[in-house]
C-alpha cells in the first residue's frame, strides 16, 4: 500500500496537496506522501473546497455527497474520504479494496 491513501472499510482516504487557482483541473501525481491536485477554483469563501469535492466525485465515479473533507478544510493539505469509489484515476495506481 502507498502512503498517500488507505482504506477504511469501503471508503478510500486520500492525503492531498491542493493547488487552487491553477490554469487547469488535474490530478498531477504524487508530491511526497500526498496526491497533488490542481483546480481552477480560487481559495475564497469555500469555493475551492466545493469545487474539489465535485472534481473528485467525477474522478472516482461517486456522488458529491460521497466525498468528504476530513481534515484541512482551511489549508492546502487535506485528507479526503471517498465512499465506495467505482473508478480510479490511472495516474494514482490505487489497489482496489
Amino acid at each position: 500500500m502507498a502512503d498517500f491513501y488507505r482504506w477504511q472499510a469501503d471508503s478510500l482516504i486520500l492525503a492531498c496537496q491542493l493547488q487552487p487557482k491553477a490554469s487547469s483541473d488535474a490530478i498531477v501525481g504524487l508530491q511526497g506522501e500526498r496526491v497533488k491536485i490542481r483546480i481552477t477554483a480560487p481559495p475564497i469563501e469555500g469555493k475551492a473546497n466545493a469545487y474539489l469535492i465535485k472534481f473528485l466525485a467525477k474522478q472516482f465515479g461517486v456522488a458529491k455527497s460521497a466525498v468528504t473533507i476530513l481534515h484541512g478544510e482551511l489549508g492546502r493539505q487535506k485528507h479526503i474520504k471517498i465512499e465506495q469509489p467505482t473508478q480510479f484515476p490511472h495516474i494514482l495506481a490505487i489497489e482496489q479494496h
